[in-house]
């Protein structure tokens, strides 16, 4: 006859089974969280890569203006999938990658494509090779920002970024059709890409925005400027985006010229010092 088995021993093997049954379903409900957290930043990124895609559709057909908001809802994709990824603590080499393809296509291939169509196809070569110049450049400045970004002060972009540039072509696209004007064989609008390219691989920094501590007193006037120039613009976009883009590329290279001259002023003031010794 076998011994009867101890009702303590028993209750501790029953309770200790029943731990490790919670475990295993905690587990398995996070396990199947998991996925749907990862995909969650990729949407955004190919909801971006869809924007693009259909703008190139737009311009291929003549519809100037869908192809312009495509853009610009594109841009508005790529800025929430990387901030997605960092709430959710998702982010991958993965994620990375596709945000760069995604973004080659929206805010290089796109833009050049809508221009080119729009403005620069009577130019010949001239035009295709100022579209390629840009798409070319836009690829180089997404591949410096992936090498460079552990480096980089966050304060600042380095070079005009992408998505910038593209709704800076894409706005212009809907000012122009805004005021009347005619854009087809426009040399204005053929140094503006090639004058958006050049900044895109530039070094001309540009503010971010993201060390902006809108909780201090002294920063409280960058929120009412900001929220004066989103008034504005909902009060027209097409008119007014424009502007705005061209009042930020601006603010890159004046700060830049100022920065190099206070430099050159520094230089002579020790030089100065050191000739009166």
């Amino acid at each position: 006859m076998e011994p009867l088995a101890d009702p303590q021993h028993t209750n501790t093997v029953v309770e200790g089974s029943d731990s490790q049954t919670q475990n295993r379903a905690l587990l398995d409900r996070k396990s199947r969280r998991k996925p749907i957290i990862y995909v969650l930043p990729n949407l955004f990124t190919t909801a971006n890569l869809f924007c693009g895609y259909f703008s190139i559709v737009a311009s291929i057909r003549g519809e100037w203006d869908k192809a312009a908001y495509a853009v610009g809802i594109a841009a508005i994709f790529d800025g929430f999938d990387g901030r997605v990824a960092r709430i959710t603590r998702t982010q991958s080499a993965f994620g990375e990658q596709y945000d760069s393809m995604s973004d080659l296509l929206s805010f290089g291939v796109a833009p050049a494509l809508l221009m080119y169509q729009w403005a620069l196809s009577p130019y010949g070569k001239l035009g295709w090779m100022a579209s390629f110049l840009y798409v070319t450049c836009a690829a180089l400045r997404l591949a410096r920002f992936n090498v460079l970004k552990q480096f980089t002060e966050k304060r600042y972009f380095q070079g005009c970024p992408s998505p910038i540039a593209a709704c800076s072509v894409a706005s212009a696209v809907l000012f122009y059709s805004a005021m009347g004007l005619e854009a087809e064989r426009s040399i204005y609008m053929l140094i503006v890409m090639v004058l958006l390219a050049g900044l895109m691989i530039s070094t001309v920094r540009y503010r971010s925005f993201k060390d902006a501590n809108l909780r201090s007193q002294a920063k409280f006037g960058y929120l009412m400027l900001i929220l004066g120039v989103l008034i504005l613009i909902a009060s027209d976009p097409d008119k007014f985006l424009a502007p705005v883009f061209a009042v930020y590329l601006g603010s890159g290279l004046f700060m830049e010229i100022a920065r190099f001259f206070r430099k050159r002023s520094i230089r002579a003031a020790h030089a100065l010092k050191n000739l009166k010794r």
